[in-house]
């Protein structure tokens, strides 16, 4: 049950779903390769609209691209991208559609290397930067560690991973403790950073 009283970093809005995205997920960190590789492909997707539509979405996500397992992605057709455009429950936009199966060939490129997870958190030296925020605006969009991934995951075939995109998936996934330094999730996420 989502408690209705408590401080919350102030772009969280009343919706429950959102609220329990921010208490329960955001900025917890992530280290399983699979699940970086969903909410990658999910912050991606989220280009030029809020998280809230996405997040409203995801398990619509989740069923139309076999649960982000990257394995059956690649196997994705053309015209499995064609009858995802008329599909309602996700965004339907081509170049979006096509940046999941792209990303999915990327990640097992790397994952031929290395794991995707080592890949991801190497940009901040394997451990969660914690942040000090009064204000939920104070905290950047982009970051030189954010720069560095992007780049990187560009030169691995990925998309729609652009510099502000790395740096939300950063917050999101606890590779950075963003919560307001009054926000009641910020100590449990000191707590829970990688050090």
């Amino acid at each position: 049950m989502i408690e209705q009283h408590v401080h919350r970093c102030g772009w969280v809005s009343s919706d429950p779903e959102y609220q329990r995205y921010h208490d329960e997920e955001w900025g917890r960190p992530v280290t399983d390769a699979r699940q970086l590789f969903a909410k990658l492909c999910l912050d991606g997707q989220q280009a030029g609209l809020s998280w809230i539509t996405i997040l409203k979405k995801q398990q619509n996500f989740e069923q139309a691209f076999h649960h982000f397992d990257p394995v059956k992605i690649v196997t994705m057709t053309d015209d499995d991208v064609e009858a995802l455009m008329q599909n309602p429950g996700i965004i339907r936009n081509r170049l979006k559609i096509q940046s999941i199966i792209r990303n999915a060939k990327g990640f097992l490129k790397i994952e031929e290397q290395e794991s995707f997870s080592e890949f991801l958190w190497q940009f901040t030296d394997g451990k969660t930067i914690i942040n000090r925020w009064d204000s939920f605006r104070d905290a950047p969009t982009k970051t030189a560690e954010s720069i560095a991934m992007s780049k990187a995951l560009k030169k691995a075939g990925f998309n729609f991973v652009g510099e502000t995109i790395c740096y939300a998936f950063m917050q999101a996934v606890g590779m950075v403790n963003d919560h307001e330094v009054n926000c009641h999730c910020y100590q449990a996420c000191c707590d829970e950073a990688v050090r």
